[in-house]
């Protein structure tokens, strides 16, 4: 059962890779490294990679993760191991930083926390520039339902509705065009598949 497990498990982290590197072979502004994601200098981050928190443990306003919020936060540091994050933003909330825990452990990396009050928007916003700032560096952001959505389309990605609560294994790569342009996005699933009708809800409060 194990060696199947790990078989899955390997299978899901070529595919993800595979799209990944199709995106960035389509952008033609990046040059491949052998085993590794592409990252060079230039005006724009190199790949955003963003996601919604893991299952979170209850609803009170800041609960920590799940155990199966947990098992999704290893996943996503296994299925991104390959992909050089340089940098790591997420939210005051502890469920965005500890799913993005296991992968920083990995990387010796520190998270870069942008706060949200009233105004989502502005949290978005601010998001979108301090990913900007990465130059040629590959991103991640850990956000919530509403914004993930609003964070890939802020770098210029299609506009999307608000994660339904169930979908939590949508993982959106973004190749960010200019300010103002368009981006190349493509969307995968990290972790245990959401179940059947995730995607369809109607649009709700952040969670």
């Amino acid at each position: 059962m194990a060696n199947h497990l790990d078989s899955g498990r390997r299978r899901a982290r070529r595919l993800l890779r595979s799209r990944i590197s199709r995106l960035l072979l389509a952008s033609g502004s990046f040059v491949f490294a052998a085993g590794s994601f592409p990252c060079i200098a230039v005006a724009q981050p190199a790949l955003v990679l963003v996601i919604r928190h893991a299952e979170k443990a209850d609803n009170s306003n800041d609960p920590v993760l799940s155990a199966a919020g947990t098992a999704r936060a290893d996943a996503i540091a296994n299925a991104l191991a390959d992909a050089n994050v340089d940098h790591v933003i997420v939210s005051q909330r502890q469920r965005t930083w500890l799913t993005a825990a296991p992968l920083m452990t990995a990387r010796g990396l520190q998270p870069e926390v942008i706060k949200f009050g009233a105004d989502m928007a502005a949290h978005v916003a601010e998001i979108a520039a301090a990913v900007r700032r990465q130059t040629g560096k590959v991103v991640l952001v850990v956000g919530h339902s509403n914004t993930v959505p609003a964070i890939v389309h802020a770098l210029g990605g299609p506009k999307l509705p608000d994660l339904c609560d169930l979908r939590y294994a949508a993982l959106f790569a973004v190749v960010p065009g200019a300010e103002g342009t368009s981006a190349r996005v493509v969307v995968s699933s990290v972790g245990v598949a959401d179940p059947p009708g995730a995607e369809g809800c109607a649009g709700m409060v952040p969670r």
